[in-house]
C-alpha cells in the first residue's frame, strides 16, 4: 500500500485528526494534574465515564455520539466533583477518593452496560468498545465535535493561565490573595474531564488514565518551566497520536487505542534515559565523574600525606590493584600529576608512583580541603 493511498484514505484521516487533538487536550491539561499530584485523576475520570456513556445511549435509543459524550462529561464531572469534595470533607486522602470514586462509578457503569445487553436493541452492538476504543468507527463528525471540546478547553486554559499556575505551585499563597482555588480546582478538573471525552472513542475508559499522565511525564524530563512542559507534552500526545494510528494502518488488524499509548510510553522511556541533566543516563554519567574525582583525590591525597611522612626515595604506598585504581593512576599520569618508575628486571615489585610539581600543588590543595572542618 502506498503512502499517497494511505493518506488519502478516509478513515485514516478521521483517526490521525482525531488522534492529534486527543494527543494536544490530553498532553495540555495532563501536565496540570501531573504536577498537582493528581495522575491518577485521568484514570479516576474515565471509568467514572462508563455509566454516562451507557445513559447516553439508554437516553438515545441509538449510538448516538453527541448523546453518548455528554452523558459521559456529565458522570465523569460527577466523579470529579465527588473526589473533590470527599478530599476536603472527609480525613481521606487523595489516593483513597480517587479509588473509591473509580470503583463506585465503574461499578455502575458495568452494571448498566450488563442492562443494555439484555435489551432488544440491534444498536447496542460494539458499545463495549468504549472499554478498549475503536478509532476506526471514527467519523468525519466525531472529529469536528472532538475539535470543538479541544477548543473549548484550550480557550478555558487560556483564560485561566496564571490562576491555574499559582493554584497548581502554591495554593495556600493563591488562597491568601483571595483567590477563589476551590472554583479553580473545579474549572481545572472540569477541564481533565474534557480531555478524557475527548479520548474515549480513540483509546477507550481503560487507557485513556495513560494518555493523560504519559505525555505529561516525557515533557517534565525535558523542561523546567510550566509553558515548556505544556507546549512539549502537547507535541508529545500529537506523535504519540499520529504514529499510533500510522502503525495501526500499516499493520492490518492492530488496536488503534494500545498502539497510541504504547508509543507515549516509549517516548516516556526514552525521556526518562536521555533528557539532558534529567535522564538516568546523564545520572550514570554524572556519578561516574564524581567517583573518578574522588578516587583520584583520595589517591593524590595518601601519596602527599606519604610524601611529607619519608624519604622519597623510600618505596611509594599501597594504593591498591583494582581496574578502577589503576586507570585513575594512568588518568592522573596523562594529567600531569603523577609518574611513575618501573621496578629493576627481575624483580617482582609495584610500579613506584610520585607526585610532580603539578601534582603536589593539586594535592595540597586536596589536603586543605579535606582538613577543612
Amino acid at each position: 500500500m502506498s503512502w499517497l493511498t494511505i493518506l488519502g484514505d478516509y478513515t485514516f484521516q478521521n483517526v490521525v485528526m482525531g488522534a492529534a487533538l486527543l494527543g494536544i487536550i490530553s498532553g495540555t491539561l495532563g501536565s496540570f494534574a501531573v504536577l498537582r499530584g493528581q495522575s491518577l485523576l485521568g484514570d479516576a475520570i474515565s471509568h467514572a465515564a462508563l455509566p454516562g456513556v451507557c445513559l447516553g445511549f439508554i437516553i438515545a435509543g441509538s449510538r448516538h455520539m453527541g448523546s453518548i459524550i455528554v452523558g459521559a462529561m456529565i458522570t465523569g464531572g460527577l466523579a470529579a466533583l465527588l473526589m473533590l469534595a470527599l478530599t476536603r470533607m472527609s480525613r481521606l486522602k487523595t489516593d483513597a477518593a480517587l479509588g473509591t470514586c473509580l470503583s463506585l462509578f465503574f461499578a455502575v457503569g458495568v452494571v448498566l452496560l450488563t442492562f443494555i445487553q439484555g435489551m432488544n436493541n440491534a444498536s447496542q452492538g460494539g458499545l463495549d468498545a468504549f472499554l478498549f476504543g475503536q478509532a476506526a468507527a471514527t467519523l468525519r463528525s466525531d472529529v469536528w465535535f472532538m475539535g470543538g471540546i479541544t477548543l473549548a478547553a484550550l480557550i478555558m486554559l487560556a483564560a485561566l493561565w496564571k490562576q491555574a499556575k499559582l493554584v497548581t505551585f502554591d495554593p495556600e499563597f493563591a488562597r491568601s490573595l483571595g483567590m477563589p482555588v476551590t472554583l479553580i480546582d473545579v474549572m481545572l478538573t472540569t477541564m481533565i474531564t474534557l480531555a478524557v471525552v475527548v479520548g474515549l472513542q480513540m483509546v477507550g475508559v481503560v487507557l485513556m488514565a495513560a494518555m493523560i499522565v504519559a505525555p505529561a511525564v516525557a515533557a517534565r524530563q525535558w523542561s523546567r518551566h510550566l509553558g515548556g512542559m505544556v507546549m512539549i507534552a502537547a507535541l508529545i500526545g500529537v506523535i504519540s497520536g499520529v504514529s499510533g494510528a500510522t502503525i495501526s494502518t500499516l499493520g492490518r488488524g492492530l488496536a488503534t487505542g494500545p498502539l497510541i499509548i504504547l508509543s507515549a510510553s516509549a517516548i516516556v522511556l526514552v525521556s526518562l534515559a536521555a533528557a539532558p541533566g534529567r535522564g538516568i543516563l546523564w545520572e550514570l554519567v554524572r556519578l561516574t565523574r564524581q567517583r573518578w574525582t574522588l578516587h583520584s583525590n583520595q589517591i593524590l591525597y595518601v601519596l602527599y600525606q606519604t610524601r611529607l611522612e619519608q624519604d622519597e626515595n623510600e618505596r611509594s604506598p599501597w594504593l591498591g590493584r583494582s581496574v578502577f585504581t589503576v586507570l585513575a593512576l594512568y588518568r592522573l599520569k596523562r594529567q600531569g600529576l603523577l609518574t611513575g618508575s618501573r621496578p629493576a628486571a627481575g624483580r617482582r615489585q609495584a610500579r613506584q608512583w610520585r607526585l610532580t610539581p603539578d601534582g603536589v600543588r593539586e594535592a595540597k590543595q586536596i589536603t586543605a580541603r579535606f582538613n577543612t572542618p
